[in-house]
């Protein structure tokens, strides 16, 4: 039986790519995927445990530190059993189920990394704008209820994605284009109407990453203003410099999302491999 024939039941199963054209070499690839799942993993959790163990390190910005280590974790368990499944084993079908639960966790945690982004950006901006009243305005109970509140919103922006999938029959060519499951690409898969996850997806986009970029940009505008009017160049380098991972964390994580959205939306057939390439970038490069 086909795959296309296969899908329009209702156990139908999702098929799920590692690099077209290379299976031949999947065993030599895998070895740095599990490099860097390794090295995110144990070098994330060795940020968790200094934070926690040393009282000194107990800072708004040690906190967010935490917070963005613990997504990260997260956002990298939940792409490790397929990924590796893959390129270890050759093991490519995942279940419907089993997709949607990872498309969920995956976005999940995207979510909310862009959220701890945030606030970092707003630790950044009261730490330069205002340093006087940063230990008075980022005291700790407000800063985990910050958190808590981004973690109950990108919960409850992605929990309707699987539910939206699930009310779907899926009769076309069941090979998904990466490694994991992402929503923009397995509503595709549907023959059925699929305007109403279109629009939600894309709204549910613009009101979480697409809000939070906007809000950190704006901070950085302050902060750069802010560190042009110090007539010091020796401090306004010094300013600038507790800013500089922050703002490779955020190219790092802001530009792979935003292509690998635009070419599931907008992208044809060409741009696949460029879809793959950001696709690991995406999910794997922040966290390591």
């Amino acid at each position: 039986m086909s795959a296309d024939n296969y899908t329009k039941f209702k156990s139908a199963v999702f098929l799920l790519t590692g690099i077209p054209g290379q299976e031949d070499v999947y065993p030599w690839i895998s070895v740095p995927f599990c490099l860097m799942y390794v090295i995110s993993i144990v070098g994330n959790s060795v940020i968790l445990f200094i934070i926690k163990t040393d009282p000194s390190l107990h800072e708004p910005m040690y906190i967010f530190l935490s917070m963005l280590a613990v997504t990260d974790l997260g956002l990298s368990v939940s792409t490790i059993p397929t990924t590796l499944g893959i390129f270890l084993f050759n093991s490519r079908e995942i279940s419907l189920d089993a997709c949607f639960a990872q498309l969920f966790f995956i976005h999940s945690f995207s979510y909310i990394e862009s959220s701890v982004l945030l606030l970092m950006a707003f630790d950044r901006f009261i730490a330069i704008c205002n340093p006087l009243r940063y230990a008075s305005i980022l005291t700790p109970p407000r800063i985990y209820r910050m958190g808590l509140l981004f973690v109950l919103r990108s919960v409850a922006l992605i929990s309707p994605l699987p539910f939206l999938l699930k009310r779907f029959q899926y009769c076309r060519a069941n090979v998904l284009s990466h490694s994991y499951c992402l929503h923009q690409e397995v509503m595709k898969m549907a023959c059925s109407d699929v305007t109403v996850n279109s629009i939600y997806g894309f709204t549910i986009k613009l009101l979480s990453v697409g809000l939070d970029s906007l809000f950190i940009f704006f901070s950085y505008v302050m902060i750069l203003k802010t560190v042009l009017s110090i007539t010091s160049p020796k401090e306004c380098i010094r300013a600038l410099n507790t800013c500089v991972s922050h703002l490779w964390a955020v190219l790092l994580f802001y530009i792979p999302a935003i292509g690998l959205s635009v070419i599931h939306r907008f992208g044809n057939s060409s741009s696949h491999l460029l879809q793959i390439i950001l696709g690991y970038i995406y999910l794997l490069v922040p966290p390591l």
